[in-house]
């Protein structure tokens, strides 16, 4: 049997003018950040993500569905 884990742990999501703000910022980071230290920064946000999100296989689960259709 299989169970799917759900992507979220809260009822807060946010919403669209949300998600568009935090593509600017992480948009805006990633080239203050430069070419160079780009993957640097991007691992260092996603695990201070993590440790925020406190669950390891909730994590797996985001990680896995954003390598989907790259």
């Amino acid at each position: 049997m299989t169970t799917e884990t759900p992507m979220t742990t809260t009822s807060s999501t946010l919403d669209i003018g949300g998600l568009e703000a935090v593509y600017d910022r992480l948009a805006q980071a990633i080239d203050t950040a430069g070419e160079a230290k780009a993957p640097l920064f991007l691992v260092k946000l996603a695990l201070l993500n993590a440790q925020a999100l406190g669950d390891a296989t909730l994590f797996a689960a985001h990680v896995d569905a954003a390598l989907q259709d790259l």
